[in-house]
């Protein structure tokens, strides 16, 4: 359950002084019984965490004002977590905590779970496993990463730029220039992963002196899955810019993540990063952080009667404020055509084009339910026909979608660059509002697994077809790990990602999550995990080491797939294992590769449909060093006299199932927390 709560104080000196809380509906427990033992336990144990104590010499960093903790056997088991923020001494934290644990005692009285906000920090204790999230991608779904609480305050009713009588343009200025530092915020907290914080002063020169500098903070619960911090973030930060733009002062606090700004300088002093219009200063220090203290509380129920009152006045200022702006929305630049410039883009690639959102709107009939093409992890895919008569396919990036801006970007800058027959060509796009959408060439026999994967379409895909594709796959990925002007990973080649065109030839598509490698680039490591489970080489999933051989094992469990008319994945049994690569393994050890082969085509059996096995087989080798490269694998296809050399073990070929798990089976679901793909035609 999220509860949202939207706070409006007048001249408030700061944000959240006092405490405020938000008891959960888990359940009530009674005195003295287990759990009320376990949470008495929790509450003296957790405030005096190793993570809390100062390390000697040093500043405090996020990462040292977290700790998590459970106490006790289930039914009766306490999870907790308590996070300071990174401005916060430790002696600070330690007692913040402490009195948390005081006024969810007292104000959640006999409550299984209960959040508790300080400034200085949050809490959190429940009778549910809420510490999976931190962890375990399978179990998060979009909301998760917000579950629990989510209060946001503004402690001003008296909009930034009131009184200033300078025009339109200084009302816009000021909103572009907060957006600008909370997303610069979020960005450096997403690019200083060890931490999950960071904390920025941001200023404009916009040529009157009288723009006050913007002080910014924002941070995730350390443990917490980039992505989902990410998400998170930028989640909140939209909330701010919706319900605080151009005011002096807000915050969203969370139980995984939260926002801060003000005009005053609320932190010490820390590192600023340039932007773009930003003029980073270093920070003034501010007076110390005192310790909050359980006495003298501010109930919830007090807050709320402020609350019931204030939006009177609030809503006139609204109107106000969104009646100037509203006018000034139709008479401004489009906002794609800013990203154009710095992107570079626009004027350097003749047939990219950067899209205004009407004439999508007007292509795909207001993105029209009986137009829809499919839905995939990152958001709907459309169909759509413009004025001129070309049909193109609309890829509108969720809101909540994981793929960011950064994805969007990075995207766009990638295949606007690569043409080859077997890539998906991207015609442009369209960033505008809250709006990110992608404009492809339209395939209309959707993707891959569209066609192998259904029982009555594989028919129609027999072997020399399927060989085709399996040879245009190998001819795309050869051009971007070698060919092409840019050495591109993949890294998250999978059957939906395979599109078709009339002919069935292949297009490798969506390069949200691909990565330009140097010429003399061999590996890399990266903290930041992201692809989908079976497609994924074991030295990326367990170290995310990745490199042209992440992709060529990709590739490998696509050959498996194609010839099987199986996913390689899911709560399935082949035979004795739980994947698909440890079946083909053992069949093919035993000689009985034939039976791996999809029955709609088995009859027709080929050598060549051996050799893509053995091929298939060679590509998902444990050891990367053993796979071959896509030049070897070209050849291999290309040649059917060339010996080919007998592969070693495949990964994941151990996975195997007992007789017990066998029972315990279920129907298929994903296990891929970035990408979650149905049927995406383009």
């Amino acid at each position: 359950m999220i509860f949202i709560i939207l706070l409006v104080l007048s001249l408030a000196p700061m944000v959240a002084t006092e405490p405020w809380w938000v008891c959960g509906a888990t359940g009530t427990y009674t005195t003295n019984s287990k759990y009320h033992n376990n949470l008495e336990t929790l509450s003296s144990m957790l405030p005096a965490s190793t993570p809390f104590v100062d390390p000697p010499g040093d500043a405090v960093s996020g990462s040292d004002l977290f700790a998590k903790a459970s106490v006790g056997a289930v039914p009766d088991t306490v999870y907790a977590l308590a996070l300071c923020h990174g401005y916060v001494n430790a002696s600070a934290c330690r007692n913040c905590v402490a009195a948390a644990f005081d006024v969810a005692r007292k104000q959640c009285a006999l409550g299984k779970d209960a959040t508790v906000f300080y400034d200085a920090c949050l809490l959190r204790f429940s009778d549910k496993n809420f510490l999976e999230l931190l962890h375990n991608a399978s179990m998060a779904s979009s909301a998760d990463y917000s579950d629990g609480a989510l209060i946001l305050m503004n402690v001003t009713t008296e909009p930034l730029f009131s009184g200033w009588d300078k025009g339109l343009n200084q009302e816009t200025t000021i909103i572009h220039f907060i957006n600008m530092a909370l997303n610069n915020t979020v960005q450096k907290v997403f690019n200083n992963t060890g931490k999950h914080y960071a904390a920025i002063r941001s200023t404009t020169d916009d040529g009157s002196g009288s723009i006050p500098p913007i002080y910014s903070m924002a941070q995730c619960v350390p443990e917490l899955i980039v992505d989902f911090c990410y998400r998170c973030l930028t989640n909140i930060s939209n909330l701010a810019m919706t319900n605080f733009a151009g005011r002096h002062r807000g915050q969203i606090l969370g139980a995984w993540c939260n926002l801060r700004y003000d005009t005053y300088p609320f932190y010490g002093e820390l590192t600023s990063v340039p932007s773009n219009g930003l003029v980073p200063t270093p920070a003034p220090q501010p007076t110390p952080l005192p310790a909050p203290s359980p006495n003298h509380k501010k109930p919830l129920g007090r807050a709320l009667i402020i609350a019931l009152v204030a939006p009177l006045f609030a809503l006139f200022v609204c109107v106000l404020v969104s009646f100037r702006f509203i006018r000034h929305i139709r008479a401004k630049m489009n906002v794609h055509e800013d990203e154009a410039l710095i992107w570079g883009l626009e004027g350097r690639n003749p047939e990219f084009t950067i899209y205004d959102f009407s004439q999508v709107l007007e292509a795909t009939c207001n993105f029209s339910e009986n137009n829809k093409l499919g839905q995939g992890g990152f958001g709907p895919v459309y169909k759509g026909r413009f004025a001129d008569g070309l049909e193109i396919a609309v890829k509108r990036l969720a809101s909540h979608s994981g793929q960011g801006f950064i994805e969007f970007k990075n995207e766009i800058q990638l295949i606007a660059k690569l043409q080859h027959t077997n890539l998906v060509r991207l015609l442009g796009c369209c960033y505008q509002k809250q709006e990110k959408l992608l404009i492809y060439e339209y395939l209309p026999n959707k993707s891959l697994d569209f066609f192998i994967f259904d029982e009555t379409r594989r028919a129609l895909v027999d072997w020399n077809k399927r060989l085709e594709i399996i040879e245009g796959i190998a001819q795309g990925l050869l051009y971007l790990h070698k060919h092409s002007r840019l050495r591109v990973i993949h890294r998250d080649l999978k059957a939906s990602n395979i599109l078709l065109d009339h002919e069935l030839n292949p297009k490798i598509s969506d390069f949200g999550l691909a990565k330009i490698f140097g010429i003399n680039d061999t590996e890399r490591n990266t903290k930041r995990i992201v692809g989908t489970y079976g497609y994924m080489a074991p030295e990326y999933a367990s170290e995310g080491l990745f490199s042209v051989k992440s992709d060529v094992f990709s590739f490998g469990v696509l050959i498996l797939e194609i010839v099987s008319g199986q996913r390689t994945s899911g709560f399935h049994r082949y035979g004795d294992f739980i994947n698909l690569l440890g079946h083909a393994w053992q069949l093919w050890k035993e000689e009985r590769w034939l039976q791996l082969v999809d029955a709609s085509i088995a009859e027709n059996q080929n050598l060549g449909m051996m050799r893509c096995i053995i091929i298939a087989l060679l590509c998902v080798q444990e050891n990367a060093a053993d796979r071959p490269t896509m030049s070897d694998v070209i050849a291999m296809l290309s040649s059917e006299s060339m010996t080919l050399p007998e592969p070693k073990h495949p990964a994941y070929f151990h996975v195997r199932l007992t007789e017990d798990e066998v029972s315990t089976l279920v129907e298929p679901c994903s296990l891929n927390y970035v990408t979650i793909s149905g049927v995406d035609g383009r």
